[in-house]
């Protein structure tokens, strides 16, 4: 519970705090970790792999494999380039 603010809205002065209030106790609380029966990572990832990534499987590795060709091209591109320059360059 918070303090108990009195204003007045005339005076300057700051506002008088009551300070005698009593604070809430959470009872039996012994603070040791709460014991859940949840899955670990691997039984969730085992679960999703098992049922809904079969059914994206392959239109995700065609959109994979398209991005990686798609990366690819400009730095095939550059690669080339510098081989020419490095060719080039003994001549000058």
């Amino acid at each position: 519970m918070k303090p108990t603010t009195i204003t007045n809205k005339d005076a300057r002065k700051f506002p008088f705090v009551d300070y005698h209030y009593q604070a809430s106790t959470l009872g039996n609380f012994t603070g040791s970790c709460a014991k859940t029966s949840s899955k670990s990572l691997r039984d969730i990832s085992r679960d999703y792999f098992d049922t809904e990534e079969n059914k994206d499987f392959l239109s995700n590795a065609a959109i994979f494999a398209a991005l990686i060709a798609t990366a690819l091209i400009p730095i095939a591109a550059s690669a080339s380039e510098m081989i020419h320059l490095v060719r080039v360059l003994p001549h000058f």
